[in-house]
């Protein structure tokens, strides 16, 4: 007999009942520390005092009069976002699948209004994740994502992870647009070569592509910049952001620069709650606090502390770790043991991570994980890790 919940996930034994900063209580009384932040989404902590005090000054006023009127906060979040970024545009979505939706219509779309119908090819790479709509897993084209789920909508092209060769052998006169994430996230913490960016962004203005980046996971100051393209100094001209720019309120947007988003005329896009005046109240709220050249220098410097408290955890357990890697705080640790063993060795010690393909287990804490936050977590997997062994 199904169960009244889809049976969609494999859910831990685990029913949490509140939030402190990086930690979470279970309704048992148990405390465990939080080092997957809701899979990157609860940037600023569980229960912050900021957060809080804005979605409850919001919710006091005004909930939702959908996209037909202005929306309280939008003006404003748009502005903070194009200020600090590359784009002249903002849409607001309610998740990141819902931005990668648009992201691709707006990349075809603009080469429809440009005379050219058959650009709307999209050359995306092995191991990205851009979300579970029907064009998102075409992105993917991984048979996980897309079996039993045919015909797959057709214009998705994908090419080994930073192989140059086979990019520019993919992308041809009916290419519109090439998606990437900068740090791939579901695809085992990633990072792709500042190299390899301003590669990407120099085929596309040889070829005429739109470029666009899935900054959902890495993006919000994650790495230590605001956005992780921002270290290898090239721009997309498309953008998908979502998780950590809500703090734990359901939150997207697609940003763009003026050209790209040229065909999104009235009608052609639209959003019954995207950007309710709740979303947009929490969301100034983080961007208010992350946009800041102190705060994101204080990630980088406790992704430094973790990141050598974390290669010395790998060389205690060489049978259970293999390597360390990411960017600032979306960190990947690849696996010798089975990731899931480790992953529920940590439920044990009353940690949290987070698994990902190739054997890797993720640790994306809340950017304002304290130092001494960062010395329990490494006392809990090491603990994990001698579980294992044990």
């Amino acid at each position: 007999m199904i169960p009244s919940i889809l049976p969609t996930y494999n859910r831990a034994p685990l029913n949490f009942v509140k939030g402190e900063g990086c930690w979470l209580i279970e309704e048992d009384g148990r405390r465990f520390l939080d080092m997957g932040s809701g899979i990157a989404v609860t940037l600023l902590g569980h229960s912050n005092p900021i957060l809080i005090e804005a979605l409850t000054r919001q919710a006091n006023a005004l909930w939702h009069v959908s996209n037909l009127y202005q929306v309280a906060g939008q003006q404003s979040l748009a502005d903070q976002l194009v200020d600090a970024t590359f784009a002249d545009t903002a849409f607001f979505t309610n998740s990141g699948t819902e931005a990668c939706e648009l992201a691709i219509k707006m990349a075809r779309k603009y080469w429809f209004d440009q005379g050219d119908a058959d650009r709307i090819e999209v050359v995306a790479f092995e191991g990205c994740f851009h979300g579970r709509s029907t064009a998102a897993i075409a992105a993917s084209g991984a048979e996980k994502m897309v079996k039993g789920f045919g015909p797959v909508l057709e214009g998705f092209t994908q090419v080994p992870f930073a192989d140059h060769d086979a990019l520019r052998a993919a992308v041809s006169d009916r290419t519109a647009a090439i998606i990437v994430e900068p740090v791939q996230g579901e695809g085992g913490i990633m990072p792709l070569p500042d190299v390899c960016l301003k590669g990407l962004r120099d085929l596309c203005d040889e070829t005429g592509a739109l470029l666009i980046f899935d900054e959902v996971q890495c993006g919000m100051g994650r790495t230590g910049r605001l956005f992780a393209h921002e270290w290898a100094g090239v721009t997309p001209d498309i953008m998908m952001v979502a998780k950590g720019i809500g703090g734990g309120f359901p939150l997207g947007a697609v940003l763009a620069t003026e050209d790209a988003a040229s065909g999104m005329t009235a009608g052609t896009h639209g959003s019954t709650y995207g950007g309710n005046p709740l979303a947009m109240s929490v969301g100034n709220a983080v961007m208010q606090t992350v946009a800041n050249e102190a705060f994101l220098a204080e990630v980088s410097r406790k992704a430094g502390a973790l990141r050598q408290k974390l290669e010395g955890l790998v060389a205690t357990h060489p049978d259970v770790f293999e390597s360390v890697r990411g960017a600032g705080l979306m960190i990947g640790i690849k696996c010798k043991a089975l990731n899931m063993d480790v992953v529920n060795a940590g439920y044990d010690a009353g940690v949290i991570t987070i698994p990902a393909a190739d054997n890797v287990i993720r640790l994306l804490p809340a950017l304002t994980i304290t130092d001494d936050d960062i010395a329990e977590a490494l006392t809990r997997l090491d603990q994990a890790a001698t579980a294992l062994k044990a």
